[in-house]
């Protein structure tokens, strides 16, 4: 578990821009067996990759993008730690992944954005990708 001082700010960042926190793993399936809609949900980090472009692109996406998920959510890796492991279950049949960003559709994953697709790729790159992923599927 990483001391709650040091994560606020990493958890805030999302949360500032419409994301809720979710921290029990009883929030993650109220969100995540909801059969209409879509859901983006972020599983955030400490590692660099999440703070240099898994959040800003995340957040950048969702900035002049002409289709968005209809809800905003996040759990935080090494924080929240049931409600982590309850979202990977739904994020099956990907391994583990921090940071990372699915998309959920009427109760279904259509999208996953694993961490080797993060690394090594610009805030701007993830954002463009994500839009493509909005239009496609929100």
């Amino acid at each position: 578990m990483y001391p709650e001082h040091l994560t606020a700010p990493m958890k805030q960042q999302l949360v500032n821009e419409g994301f809720t926190d979710l921290t029990t793993s009883e929030q993650v399936e109220e969100l995540l067996n909801k059969e209409e809609g879509t859901a983006l949900v972020v599983v955030n980090s400490v590692c660099g990759c999440a703070a240099g472009t898994a959040r800003p692109g995340v957040i950048l996406s969702l900035e002049n993008s002409e289709k968005k998920p209809d809800v905003l959510a996040t759990v935080f890796a090494g924080v929240d730690k049931e409600a982590t492991q309850k979202a990977r279950e739904f994020m099956l049949p990907y391994p583990p992944s921090s940071p990372s960003i699915a998309l959920f559709k009427n109760g279904e994953l259509v999208h996953f954005v694993e961490r080797h697709h993060i690394e090594g790729r610009s805030a701007e790159m993830i954002a463009e990708h994500l839009k493509a992923v909005y239009k496609e599927f929100c």
